[in-house]
């Protein structure tokens, strides 16, 4: 492909077994075949995936708005949701309730 400064961009062409540009219009006929791994598609599934996880937003505004709603409520935190919280902190670090502390 040729761009020049003033110049349209000329079209690229197929390229042919000799590495040269085949005529506009031909095609080459190859016999190839080609076989995907299992392994290859299951690389493109978790490509795609985390594709999908990086495109997604960080942040939903509408439930930190009603968290934020909830901490501001004095009747929200309450003995029960502190002792909660700390039972649910302990269990992750301390999973098996023993003295070794999980980081």
């Amino acid at each position: 492909m040729i761009i020049g400064r003033t110049g349209q961009i000329e079209p690229a062409r197929p390229v042919g077994e000799s590495g040269r540009g085949t005529p506009t219009g031909k095609t080459p006929k190859i016999g190839v075949t080609v076989n995907i791994s299992t392994e290859a598609f299951k690389k493109a599934d978790l490509l795609n995936a985390v594709e999908i996880v990086s495109a997604a937003p960080d942040v939903r505004a509408s439930r930190v708005a009603e968290l934020k709603a909830k901490i501001n409520d004095p009747a929200y935190i309450t003995e029960t949701l502190l002792n909660g919280t700390v039972d649910k902190i302990i269990d992750v670090l301390w999973p098996e309730g023993g003295e070794t502390l999980k980081l």
